[in-house]
């Protein structure tokens, strides 16, 4: 009998080597990725032996990693039923769920797995990938790492582990905690050092935080091949337009351009271009842009990424008709794409059209979650619209011995993104230090502003001045109306009226000189930095004078970050009466003047703006004299919420009072959001049902 058992134990023995050898070439199929030929070939054999355990799981591998993993479930839920308790089959059943992208299903069971096998490496490792999937990050690493204890050499262990803090790391990125993303992405060099993945996602966020220069330090580690020198310039060109340096950006990506020709890479020659047109936009080349955007479109037609870069062109230039058709046509094809969402969002907010602009960016929050920019585009709207009030105190002093304290509080309330409300007092206190004149007034306004249509805006403003010399006091109503237009692009038309009582000195505030502007003002921005800009107005006073004046100013911007600008102005006012024993009041006046003009960064928090202008005036057939202004200001945004400002200005241009006089002030700003959001955010979000 024991012979019998030795027997046939040698005979069993003899057939599953046979069997597993006969399979060999399965598993070397399945082995190398070939689950085409791995599924024809399990199928052939189960035809043989119907019942092999090991034949029937390979064949469910192949079938579901070669794009069919639905069937792959069905058939290891058989194999369930038939082996209820073996782990192989469990194993495998679980991880059908992982090629369906059924985690949530695969979840539980695994959870169930890792409890019952729980040193089982197979099982952490599948729990570990199904918990990434889920974007459940945190418990995902600890049951790699756990993995991992178990085979500290596996590699595959390892990459899973590398990808699952990829997507941690992007996580904190995502809620702004750029040191422990950064911490992450650091860890993963351990396994696998100078990874290229983990170089550009640290680049990114450096790029993120406008760490310019550790951005760049980042792209060249990453240049360690022709290929990846390319992709390192590319970042570096966009490096340097965060930083506002713009010809080293185009510098950069042309020298990227030059040299992707000679590698045949489809994708990046595709980035490359993409990086060299953007850089030409930056930098203002937008007629050569238009020509490699014109070349590139018969290339890759239809392709959404020359599509964007029209978009982006449009948006330069002030086409932003041409941006939104471009964004539609991305969203058509791809109704998640990053660049169509925003990109959507910021031209509809350039064309005035804020409510589809707020839609467009929660949407692009729907898909991409807390992402940075499009929260900071909410946050930008949210500011232009959230009610504010702003403290405006100035000290002045002229040649004249005039000295003036002025003091203005402004609400600014706005109900919806249409209709917004106005409230400020001004209280300004005047004296004349060798005469003694004094004199004060006080100055109350309601003003109501109408959106009737994009770029069309109607502003009127109602209110009182009450104005007190010595023992005399008079009251005078106060009316300013205003239509802002935008005709064409790239133009700025602005037609007004207004009703204001003289105050600038005791002396004229004791006149009681009502005075009725109308005005025009006109602004044509071009694509070549040029710029013009006009002033018209005719004032009727109540004492039965009259003025015209003129204003003009061609103006040059030579940089954009620091914004800097040279110019020309001409003035030219006359009057219809000669008052000079009252005011200045020429027949006919003129000057000219050249000036330049600075705004820029001193710090992340904290701007900057200086102003000079110097020329000559001339008085009816007086001598030409020299004048000169000057004006300097810094802000700084104290929080979300607090923003101040200091300033200061001289002018010694002829002014309503005489000809050789010289005025200063000096004052400061504070203004304040009242609330966090608009008063209409909430309802706003309500009704695109966004979190």
């Amino acid at each position: 009998m024991y012979t019998y058992k030795i027997i046939a134990l040698f005979f069993l023995l003899s057939f599953t080597v046979q069997a597993q050898q006969s399979m060999q070439k399965g598993f070397e199929l399945l082995e190398n990725g070939n689950f085409a030929d791995a599924e024809d070939f399990f199928d052939s054999y189960l035809k043989l032996d119907a019942t092999n355990k090991t034949a029937q799981i390979c064949y469910g591998r192949a079938v579901g990693l070669n794009g069919t993993p639905d069937r792959a479930n069905s058939l290891f839920a058989n194999l369930v039923q038939e082996f209820p308790n073996d782990y192989e089959v469990a194993i495998n059943y679980n991880e059908s769920f992982l090629w369906a992208g059924k985690y949530e299903e695969a979840k539980p069971l695994y959870k169930k797995m890792v409890a019952d096998y729980p040193n089982e490496f197979g099982a952490l490792l599948g729990y570990a990938n199904t918990l990434s999937n889920l974007k459940e990050f945190k418990a995902a690493l600890y049951w790699v790492n756990k993995a991992i204890a178990l085979k500290p050499d596996n590699e595959g262990a390892k990459v899973s582990r590398k990808y699952i803090k990829l997507g941690y790391a992007n996580e904190y990125v995502n809620a702004q905690n750029y040191r422990l993303g950064q911490q992450l992405l650091q860890e993963i060099f351990e396994d696998f050092p100078e990874d290229k993945e983990v170089l550009l996602n640290m680049a990114n966020i450096h790029l993120i935080t406008k760490e310019v220069d550790s951005a760049k330090r980042i792209y060249w580690r990453y240049a360690t091949s022709s290929k990846d020198s390319i992709t390192a310039k590319n970042g570096i060109a966009l490096a340097e337009h965060i930083g506002g340096n713009e010809r080293k950006a185009l510098k950069m990506a042309l020298q990227a351009k030059e040299k992707v020709h000679s590698l045949g890479d489809t994708v990046l020659s595709q980035l490359t271009y993409d990086r060299y047109v953007q850089a030409l936009i930056w930098n203002r080349k937008f007629n050569d842009a238009k020509k490699e955007i014109d070349s590139l479109t018969r290339v890759h037609p239809n392709s959404s990424w020359v599509q964007a870069l029209n978009a982006t062109l449009g948006m330069y230039t002030g086409d932003f008709k041409v941006s939104l058709s471009n964004y539609d046509t991305i969203l058509s094809k791809d109704s998640i794409s990053f660049d169509g969402n925003l990109g959507k969002a910021n031209a509809l907010f350039a064309s005035d059209r804020i409510v589809p602009a707020y839609k467009a960016a929660f949407q692009t929050l729907k898909i991409f979650k807390d992402q940075k920019d499009a929260q900071g585009f909410i946050e930008k709207v949210n500011g232009l619209h959230t009610p504010s009030i702003e403290e405006h105190a100035a000290y002045t002093f002229d040649n004249g011995n005039n000295i003036a304290f002025s003091n203005i509080i402004n609400t600014f309330l706005p109900f919806s993104t249409k209709f917004k409300t106005t409230l400020s007092y001004q209280y300004r206190t005047t004296e004349n230090t060798v005469t003694q004149n004094k004199a004060d007034s006080h100055v109350v306004l309601a003003g109501l502003g109408y959106k009737l249509a994009p770029n069309v805006d109607l502003t009127t403003i109602l209110g009182f001045n009450n104005s007190r010399f010595m023992e005399t006091a008079y009251t005078q109503p106060v009316l300013h109306a205003k239509l802002k237009l935008k005709p064409y692009k790239l133009q700025h038309l602005e037609l007004g009226y207004q009703r204001e009582v003289q105050n600038f000195n005791a002396d004229l505030i004791e006149r009681e000189i009502v005075m009725n502007h109308y005005g025009l003002n006109y602004n044509l921005g071009t694509n070549i930095n040029l710029g013009w800009y006009t002033q018209l107005m005719h004032t009727q006073q109540t004492d039965n004078n009259s003025r015209n004046l003129l204003f003009t100013s061609l103006y040059y911007t030579v940089l954009q970050k620091p914004a800097l600008k040279f110019g020309l102005n001409y003035q030219y006012i006359t009057f219809g009466e000669q008052v000079p024993t009252i005011y200045f009041s020429p027949e006919k006046y003129q000057a000219g003047e050249v000036f330049g003009d600075i705004r820029g960064k001193i710090s992340k928090h904290t701007n900057y703006m200086g102003s000079v202008a110097t020329g000559i005036q001339k008085v009816e057939s007086d001598p030409q004299t020299a004048i000169f202004r000057a004006e300097a200001a810094i802000q700084h945004q104290f929080g979300k919420r607090l923003s101040g400002n200091i300033y200061g200005k001289y002018s010694n241009i002829a002014s309503a009072t005489a000809a050789g006089f010289e005025f200063t002030e000096i004052g400061f700003k504070l203004k304040w959001s009242m609330t966090q959001k608009p008063l209409f955010y909430a309802k706003l979000k309500q009704a695109y049902q966004v979190d």
